[in-house]
């Protein structure tokens, strides 16, 4: 029952701001809605007296359908960030369009304070700031799950030369923020499945237990770290793609120290181009490097957008943000090669 009340609060109040940012059901997925929801969708737009003035969204006027979405999802935290973030990835269950437009949902957010990044630091490795590192910066990268400082370590006996480094910190209270979301999830997936029968073959229960699985590895930055240094090993010989080495003496379930890269984004296409990168030949690289460590070790960085990539000065990608990896055993292996080699051949 009172798991109920809970989620029952927290959805109302994110069905207001999908209301208010018109965005409560999508025009494409409006058919399929019982109609007892789509009767009460005016209601959510109602301003009570004592909320302020929304602020307009930059941008929201005159937006589709998806970037009002975007807009409304991004408004209301990290774990629906995650979660239109994911359906973006899946245009069987929302609709090509839709996802294309939620594939721009941008995971930023501000930094915390450098005082609660001081103050996690030292608690998840034991010792005071000054001790581990003779420079750490305010925050360069911020998103819905921890934000990214530069830094540069003190000489010890494992590292005599003081090294400069990426720290990734992870926010305070974000297990609890996004477990009391995830419970809302569940608790709405569990009654729509059971209740409304066209919803069932989207398996909202199964959609939500994904996103759950995986935000529940990006909670424990060592797992991120030993995904790093797995990769790390596959790859060492692969030429035109590399792995940041982890800093394990510097790392902890909260905090993740490791070799900071000096390279241009994937993102910027015309500081690569100003570089003399060839772009062609960046996508291949790309391409290629993901099918090789997919079909020789099974083990895949499962994020691998523009965002998650740079490349640095000999033209190697660099990859980060090794929170989502996928594995695949050898039959499975087996069968994607059997679907790549049709597809080339053009035996369908």
């Amino acid at each position: 029952m009172l798991r109920s009340v809970r989620s029952l609060a927290r959805l109302t109040r994110a069905a207001r701001v999908l209301g208010r940012h018109d965005a409560l059901f999508p025009l494409e997925l409006r058919e399929e809605m019982p109609a007892i929801l789509l009767a009460l969708m005016p209601l959510a737009k109602l301003r009570l007296p004592w909320e302020g003035a929304r602020e307009a969204a930059s941008g929201e006027a005159g937006a589709n359908a998806g970037e009002r979405l975007a807009s409304a999802l991004a408004a209301l935290g990290p774990a629906y960030i995650k979660l239109g973030q994911f359906l973006a990835t899946r245009p069987d269950i929302i609709g090509a369009e839709l996802a294309d437009d939620l594939t721009s949902l941008q995971d930023k957010l501000p930094p915390f304070p450098m005082e609660e990044a001081r103050q996690l630091i030292e608690e998840g490795l034991g010792k005071s700031v000054g001790e581990i590192f003779s420079f750490l910066s305010e925050p360069i990268a911020a998103a819905s799950i921890a934000q990214v400082h530069r830094a540069r370590t003190r000489a010890s006996e494992t590292h005599p030369a003081e090294r400069d480094v990426a720290v990734k910190v992870l926010r305070p209270g974000i297990e609890k923020r996004f477990g009391d979301d995830l419970e809302s999830f569940f608790w709405a997936a569990e009654r729509i499945e059971r209740n409304y029968a066209p919803a069932r073959r989207l398996r909202p229960v199964e959609i939500v237990q994904t996103l759950a699985d995986s935000v529940k590895l990006e909670m424990d930055l060592r797992l991120e770290a030993a995904a790093m240094s797995e990769m790390a090993e596959n790859t060492a010989k692969d030429q035109g793609f590399r792995v940041p080495q982890i800093d394990w003496e510097r790392t902890s379930k909260r905090v993740m120290t490791m070799e900071w890269i000096e390279g241009i984004p994937a993102s910027d296409r015309d500081a690569l181009a100003d570089a003399g990168h060839d772009m062609k030949r960046l996508g291949c690289q790309v391409i290629q490097s993901f099918l090789l460590h997919a079909m020789r070790d099974g083990f895949f960085h499962a994020d691998m957008h523009q965002g998650n990539l740079f490349v640095d000065a000999e033209g190697r990608l660099v990859a980060v943000d090794f929170g989502i990896m996928g594995r695949i055993g050898p039959n499975e292996r087996r069968f994607m090669a059997e679907i790549l080699y049709g597809l080339i051949m053009r035996d369908y």
